[in-house]
Parts: structure tokens; sequence; C-alpha cells
């Protein structure tokens, strides 16, 4: 009896330790797939983060080259359509040396400070999370940017639904564009301009519009014309417009306090706030970037807890872009432990 009960120890303890080995091993192979999709800071990794300051390299370039000026940017940007128009800018598809770029030209005279700020945030927070600026030129009041065909995080649906794209269509890359979208958030709140809001965010649209789709199916914040600086230590907060906000969509804080009492709205009268309404919509955006692929719904139970924070009406008691991208990752890294358990008992 004890001979036997010794052999079947003997047995099943190499299997037990084979399975412990295996999910060690599983979990390493995770940390370091993230590791190398995300820098310890939250950054992607992206192939022109090697470039000097005030340089730029397109896809297919081989080496890094000046920011373009007013000279080359009449002589060698040459439109090909218009892509975008909004109230400050008209985005122009266009061609550098064979490159497709965007081409933007101040719309109206009137947003002109607008346009401006937009490109001052584009200078100082060049990187993997920011649309790669080419050149500009302040003389016709005109910007060159890196083109991405997908074009804006709007059209995800559409992009996804293209049958040479479709195996792209799963829990796995959607999860990685909502972590990209955090990962934004988490740079612009600590960016080397300072800790900044992004108050062209007043609907799911708008804000989703804010956002351009890589060939590689990583997102890049493109719109940086409203993104103004706060610093609650020394008392310096926003309000994103002076006109009143409504809807669901926009945070507690940035709603008129008055409206239920037919106070009309004055926004002398109305209280400014900080970046954390930025973090109350960070779980519509990833409702919208799941929709209903196969897998979201475990996806949405593990980010239960997360969301559920990001929505407190005292924005003092929302976690930072940092605790829910730390989150996001930890999801991740569950849900892939989890189904490649499942799939090992099968």
């Amino acid at each position: 009896m004890g001979h036997h009960s010794s052999r079947i120890n003997s047995l099943v303890f190499p299997v037990v330790m084979g399975c412990l080995a295996a999910l060690m091993l599983s979990s390493a192979l995770i940390y370091l797939y993230l590791d190398a999709v995300y820098q310890s800071d939250g950054q992607l990794v992206n192939s022109h983060v090697g470039c000097l300051s005030q340089h730029f390299k397109l896809p297919v370039m081989k080496n890094c080259s000046p920011w373009l000026q007013c000279s080359q940017i009449k002589a060698e940007v040459r439109k090909i359509k218009l892509i975008g128009l909004g109230a400050v800018k008209k985005v122009y598809l266009a061609e550098w040396r064979g490159h497709k770029v965007a081409l933007s030209e101040l719309a109206s005279l009137e947003y002109r400070e607008d346009f401006l700020h937009g490109l001052s945030m584009l200078q100082a927070l060049q990187g993997p999370l920011v649309v790669q600026l080419v050149g500009f030129c302040l003389e016709n009041n005109t910007m060159v940017t890196q083109h991405h065909p997908h074009g804006s995080l709007l059209n995800l649906e559409d992009v996804l639904a293209q049958q040479k794209y479709q195996h792209l269509n799963t829990w796995h890359i959607r999860l990685r564009l909502a972590t990209d979208y955090v990962s934004i958030l988490h740079y612009l709140h600590n960016s080397p301009a300072g800790r900044r809001v992004m108050c062209d965010s007043n609907s799911l649209e708008k804000t989703l519009s804010q956002f351009l789709l890589t060939n590689d199916f990583h997102l890049v914040v493109n719109d940086l014309d409203a993104l103004p600086e706060v610093n609650p230590s020394r008392g310096k907060l926003v309000k994103c417009g002076s006109r009143e906000l409504t809807g669901e969509f926009v945070a507690p804080e940035q709603l008129w306090p008055f409206r239920g009492s037919g106070k009309p709205f004055s926004d002398d009268l109305m209280p400014p706030y900080d970046e954390k309404t930025d973090i109350w919509k960070i779980p519509d955006l990833t409702q919208f970037i799941m929709a209903r692929t196969a897998g979201g719904d475990l996806v949405h139970f593990h980010l239960f807890q997360i969301h559920k924070e990001c929505k407190d009406v005292d924005p003092k008691l929302r976690p930072s872009a940092l605790d829910v991208l730390k989150a996001y990752k930890s999801v991740y890294g569950a849900i892939v432990r989890e189904t490649s358990g499942y799939r090992d008992m099968l």
C-alpha cells in the first residue's frame, strides 16, 4: 500500500511541478510581451523615437530629417485632396518627396491662437504617443504631420470590418488600443509641458476624433489645439470653454452646478476643474473601443472596479491615469493567463 502511494506521488509530483513551471513561464512571457509593447513609463515603442529633437522620420525613411521649414513646405509639399475640416484647421492629404503627409492650414484667423497653441503642444510633446510633426510655417499658418491612412479612432469599426484586418478584430487588439488611450492620458497629465487636460472632449465623437489609428494598430493623439495646463498645488485650474456643457459624457464638475435652481449659466460663476475630467471619460471610450467583440465581456468584468472608481462623482476620489494604466495591463495579463489555462485543460 505504502509502495503504491509512493509510486503515485512520484508520478504526480513531476506533473504538478511541470504545470507550475509552465504557469510561471507563461506569466513571464506575458510580462515580457507587455514590456516590449510599452516602455516603463507607459509610452509606446515607436520607430522615430531615436531622432534628435526637431527631427522626424517617416516610414521607409532610412535617416531622420530636420523639420521642414517654410521654403521647403512651399516648394516640396503638394496638396492632393481635402480630408478634414474643422473650426480651427483645414487638413489636406499631401505628398512630400513621395511620402504621404497631412498638411494642416488655419481655417480662420479668428482661431489663430488655438492653431498656434496646438502647434506649440506638438513641438513640446513630440514622442511615440503624439502624431509626428514633419514641419511648420508660421508665415502662412501651416503645419505638416505624418499621415495615418486609417484616420481617427471614429473609423475603428469600418477598418476592422475590412477583410484584410478581420483577423485583428480581437479583444487583445481592442484592449491594447484602450491601453494606448490611457497611456496617452498618463503622458499628457505628466508631460514635459506640464499637466495638460484634453478640453476638446465634450462628446464621445469629438474625443474619438482626437486620436489617430496607426498602420500597426496603435493610437497617437493628433489634435492638441485645446490642451490647457493645470497645477492644483498653485491653484491653477481650467474651464473647457466659456459655454455651458451638458450631457452624461462630460464629468459632473463640468456641468453648471445651479442647473436645478433655474439660475442661468454664467461663465464667471462656473467653478474650474482639473485633469480628473479626463479620467471620468475613460470607461466610455473603452466601451466604444471594445464594442461587442468576442471576449469583451470578460474584459469588462475585470475592468469593472477600476471603471467604477473612474466614475466617482468626487474627482478627488478618482484614480490617476497611471493607476488606470496599471489596472489595464494587469487585466490583460490576467485574462491571457486565464484563457491559456483553460486551453491547457482542454
